[in-house]
């Protein structure tokens, strides 16, 4: 082969053992200035740099794949947190409404324990066990009857007010017509004046009837029982004026009043021994008639 022919790029340059040696040199050169002096340092820090965006883009996949899995755990994870928190929640809430029902009972029993210590007669506490089977007639059932000698006319409290008496008595339990009820009827007067008048019930509500136009009774008036029907003491709150309506027309003032006593959500009720009144004495007989001798009265003679 001829090798003058040959162009000088393809020409094979010093013998392998002279690269060899010049390497040698060089790398023990590089080494020794790099570890005395930190000849390579900034070319270290600015190959890196370069190289940077080609280690990103090679850890790019395998990031997205982690990110990608790590937000379907997470996703999973809230769900069934968000789960969890959803039914504590909603037992806590049942548990913050048994609590507050027990507190509510609580008060009513405290409340109904002082007004019975502040009476001098044998008033017994009795838990409403349900509502009358009559859609149409407002009356509650009570867990006391015959056996804690419960008798039929007995005025029944709440905490509040008035709340019904007693209409019927069984075995153990006991019939407490509401005064909302249409046949109930409360002898009552204005507190703040005393006038006296009649409370009746209308099946949902109570208002006052047969007032005259010149009554004195205003809005939030309470209401509270006269006492002279014999059964309901003097003095139970019944009811507030809620509304007073004066006709030109009208023979009597039309009054709306509200129940004191929780009529519809009572759980607990006082019952009371009824008024105790001498009775009504008998009318004198009437005087006889007179008559002549025949047979006919001296006035039909006069």
């Amino acid at each position: 082969m001829d090798f003058a022919n040959t162009p000088s790029f393809f020409r094979s340059g010093p013998p392998p053992a002279a690269r060899l040696a010049m390497s040698v040199v060089a790398s023990i050169a590089l080494l020794i200035g790099d570890s005395r002096y930190g000849l390579m340092e900034q070319a270290r820090e600015a190959l890196s740099l370069a190289l940077y965006p080609v280690q990103r883009a090679v850890n790019l996949p395998a990031q997205a794949v982690r990110h990608a899995g790590d937000y379907l755990i997470s996703q999973t994870e809230l769900k069934q947190e968000n789960t969890q928190l959803r039914e504590k929640q909603l037992q806590m809430s049942a548990q913050l409404a048994r609590l507050q029902t027990l507190e509510r009972e609580l008060n009513e029993l405290r409340q109904l324990n002082a007004i019975r210590a502040q009476r001098d007669d044998s008033a017994q506490i009795a838990e409403t066990l349900y509502t009358g089977r009559d859609p149409f007639s407002y009356k509650i059932i009570i867990d006391k009857g015959a056996d804690a000698k419960l008798l039929a006319g007995q005025p029944v409290i709440d905490a509040h007010g008035l709340l019904g008496q007693v209409t019927r008595v069984q075995p153990l339990t006991a019939e407490v017509s509401l005064i909302i009820d249409k046949n109930q009827m409360v002898p009552v007067m204005v507190e703040r004046t005393g006038e006296r008048a009649i409370l009746y019930g209308y099946g949902g509500g109570v208002e006052l009837r047969y007032l005259p136009q010149s009554s004195d009774v205003k809005e939030k008036d309470r209401i509270v029982t006269s006492g002279l029907d014999g059964l309901f003491p003097e003095g139970i709150p019944v009811a507030t004026v809620s509304r007073v309506e004066r006709n030109a027309g009208a023979a009597f003032t039309r009054v709306y009043t509200q129940p004191l006593a929780g009529v519809q959500q009572t759980r607990y009720v006082l019952a009371l021994q009824a008024k105790q009144t001498p009775a009504r004495p008998a009318e004198p007989p009437a005087p006889p008639e007179k008559k002549t001798k025949g047979g006919k009265k001296a006035a039909d003679e006069e």
